[in-house]
């Protein structure tokens, strides 16, 4: 299985990946992980006053030591946003009609405030079991464990079947700004060109006590489209109202959408999220999954009482902001909302808007899509070839632990790969807590044990895919 490593050497690492390690007690491979991951960090990504370009050239740095080659590491930005930039570095395979795997991570990070955090969000601190930073779980965890992985094959002397591509892109969090992954498919079509993808997406859980519950892979993801509502009116005095009222027309539309679902759609992701689930957590809460994953409609009733997991079963729209009115005398002349939607994979953006006119029930409001619509793609197949060695991987790191699969309902550039024709899973063994870790929040963290471990998981889990025939 890990032709480069002797059977000494890979006790020694499954030991140490037990035991879990702390910054006394690193081997000299973790320790330069930990640097690495901490230089990362600690380079300000955000869009508003930081740079991928640095973060980027940082990382080429460390794979050049490794031994790579320029001529297989490309730093790619448009020329008008030099800040921006998306790093692809390439290790051949041996079997040149083979594709490579593409190894997908983010960069750039969301905004983070100084004054708002306990700790300074761009030093990387080690407290109480936790790595706290912004990007520190989302998403430079998988960048750093994804760039050690390919100085750790470069180094050892790998030779992949399958050629790996290291893809650490920008804009992820700011799409409406600036997307990486869109802008190389578009520009540098072969800078993403794979069999498929290893992205964010998944991880898994432990439970309050740090104990592994599930280790999680992703296939599919909803798509986000914002639609605007908007009613309009010609006003007028406020002293002499009339039941043609725009903020009436808008919040009569809210309302119905309010007391409105879209109809259940249990795919294959979700369909086997819910039989695993119901394998962990017995009880009544196993009976109504397994039933609601057979389509049993009072099962479903109950499944869905659990935000997340109604998410998971259909399309949904909410009302996220309003803005109405112009003068507090004066009857609005207009009203306008923000409706948010996660529509299900294979589900067309123009059927939800329809489906929107149909609730909302009133021509007076006006409804029109925000933004460059995002692809809609049904989502990739589970099937044996990549379920097969991470299951396989998970047996040697946590035995007994259940591979559960899940479609994200949220968003990744996955959705730009998949509509690619690059088939995109989720998957970075980094076991999360029920809270979220902070992601996208105030003192954004993940468990030290679980950086090191997922870092374990994707080294050897990418060699599995890499000489796979």
């Amino acid at each position: 299985m890990f032709r480069s490593m002797s059977a000494a050497a890979v006790a020694l690492a499954t030991a140490t990946f037990a035991q879990g390690a702390g910054a006394a007690d690193l081997t000299s491979d973790q320790a330069a992980f930990r640097g690495l991951y901490k230089e990362l960090v600690e380079i300000n990504t955000t869009l508003s006053s930081g740079s991928c370009t640095a973060a980027a050239q940082a990382m080429a740095t460390r794979l050049k030591a490794a031994g790579y080659a320029d001529a297989d590491i490309r730093i790619l930005a448009p020329a008008e946003r030099r800040k921006d930039g998306n790093l692809i570095a390439v290790l051949p395979g041996t079997d040149r009609k083979a594709k490579p795997i593409l190894l997908l991570a983010h960069i750039d990070v969301v905004e983070a405030k100084r004054e708002d955090w306990e700790r300074d969000p761009f030093t990387l601190v080690e407290e109480n079991g936790y790595f706290y930073g912004r990007g520190a779980s989302d998403d430079k965890a998988m960048a750093a464990a994804l760039t050690d992985a390919m100085i750790r094959y470069k180094t050892e002397g790998f030779k992949p079947r399958r050629g790996l591509k290291l893809a650490l892109t920008c804009g992820e969090e700011t799409p409406d700004e600036f997307n990486g992954v869109a802008w190389l498919l578009a520009n540098h079509p072969d800078a993403l060109d794979a069999e498929f993808a290893l992205n964010e997406g998944a991880g898994g859980r432990v439970d309050a006590a740090g104990k592994p519950v599930f280790l999680g892979i992703q296939a599919g993801e909803k798509v986000y489209q914002d639609f605007q509502l908007e009613a309009t009116n010609p006003g007028g005095h406020s002293s002499r109202p009339v039941k043609d009222n725009a903020i009436y027309h808008l919040a009569g539309a809210i309302s119905r959408l309010a007391a409105y679902d879209f109809p259940v759609a249990i795919n294959e992701a979700t369909r086997g999220h819910f039989e695993a689930m119901a394998g962990i957590e017995g009880g009544q809460s196993a009976a109504d999954l397994k039933a609601a994953a057979a389509g049993d409609a009072e099962a479903i009733a109950r499944v869905a009482q659990d935000p997340s997991r109604n998410s998971m079963m259909r399309t949904t729209c909410v009302a996220t902001m309003v803005d109405a009115g112009h003068a507090p005398n004066a009857l609005p002349q207009r009203a306008r909302a923000n409706v948010n939607c996660r529509i299900l994979p294979g589900e067309s953006i123009e059927s939800v808007k329809a489906r929107l006119e149909e609730v909302f029930a009133d021509p007076a409001v006006k409804v029109t899509t925000v933004g460059e619509p995002s692809p809609v793609t049904p989502p990739p197949p589970l099937s044996a070839k990549i379920v097969g060695p991470a299951k396989a991987v998970a047996a040697e790191l946590w035995p007994g632990l259940p591979l559960v699969p899940a479609m994200a309902t949220g968003a990744t550039d996955g959705r730009f790969t998949n509509a690619a024709g690059v088939a995109t899973y989720g998957l970075s063994g980094m076991l999360g807590d029920t809270d979220g870790n902070g992601a996208h929040g105030l003192n954004e963290r993940i468990r030290v044990k679980s950086l090191y471990d997922g870092r374990e998981f994707l080294y050897r889990v990418v060699k599995l895919y890499a000489n796979q025939r």
